[in-house]
């Protein structure tokens, strides 16, 4: 399997439909350190990276944010002092897809 890191987000049209069970669990195997969670029904891949101060948190915002404009996938965003949590899923469909995938392991690399 190509690594997740590696591909492009792909804009979803509407033939898009959201990651199967199995197809989750694939992916999953690859960004391991990311928890499924269900809010309000809807599927999303969260994670909390730690910092030592705000200023390293902001940064590290700032450069999510910067990979998400340029693939036009846009995660949710909390920053607080020392920590900031990463929520990916798409918005469109109303839960995961493989672009969710990608760019949590492009946030890792971060």
């Amino acid at each position: 399997m190509e690594a997740l890191e590696s591909k492009v987000c792909q804009p979803c049209r509407g033939d898009v439909s959201k990651a199967t069970e199995e197809e989750i669990k694939l992916y999953q195997q690859q960004v391991p350190d990311w928890q499924i969670i269900e809010v309000e029904q809807i599927l999303k891949l969260q994670r909390l990276f730690q910092f030592k101060n705000f200023k390293e948190a902001l940064a590290f915002t700032n450069r999510v944010g910067a990979i998400a404009e340029e693939a036009k996938h846009h995660p949710d965003l909390l920053t607080q002092w020392g920590k900031v949590t990463v929520t990916w899923y798409t918005h469109k469909l109303g839960g995961l897809h493989e672009n969710d995938f990608i760019m949590a392991a492009k946030t890792d690399r971060i």
